[in-house]
């Protein structure tokens, strides 16, 4: 998978913005003000949030992930060549956890989830 699908699954969540705050060449995907993938400017992983830090350890120890340097125990970093279903699934379900994380008046003012 490359970058470029990353971004095209990161856009197509709604409300979704795309930034670049730290500049460089991030792409940092934000729903409310709020991250929910981030790849670095070496292009090689995504990182995204899961669940927990039970998800995370789960998913580092199988080696479908690795920590995601400077982000929360909670935050894994997938790498761009990960099965494609995996990654689409990881990056929607990030999207979800920080979404339902949201005060309740910003996700009022979000576009529905279909």
């Amino acid at each position: 998978m490359s970058r470029e699908l990353v971004n095209e699954i990161c856009a197509a969540q709604p409300g979704s913005e795309w930034s670049d705050p730290w500049g460089g060449g991030h792409d940092c995907w934000k729903i409310g003000g709020k991250t929910f993938a981030v790849t670095g400017t070496q292009g090689t992983h995504v990182s995204v949030k899961t669940d927990g830090e039970e998800i995370a350890n789960f998913l580092i120890e199988t080696g479908i992930g690795m920590r995601a340097p400077y982000l929360h125990r909670s935050w894994v970093a997938l790498p761009l060549d990960s099965a494609p279903d995996e990654l689409a699934h990881r990056i929607r379900q990030s999207y979800r956890i920080v979404r339902s994380g949201l005060p309740k008046k910003i996700q009022a003012g979000l576009p529905p989830v279909v």
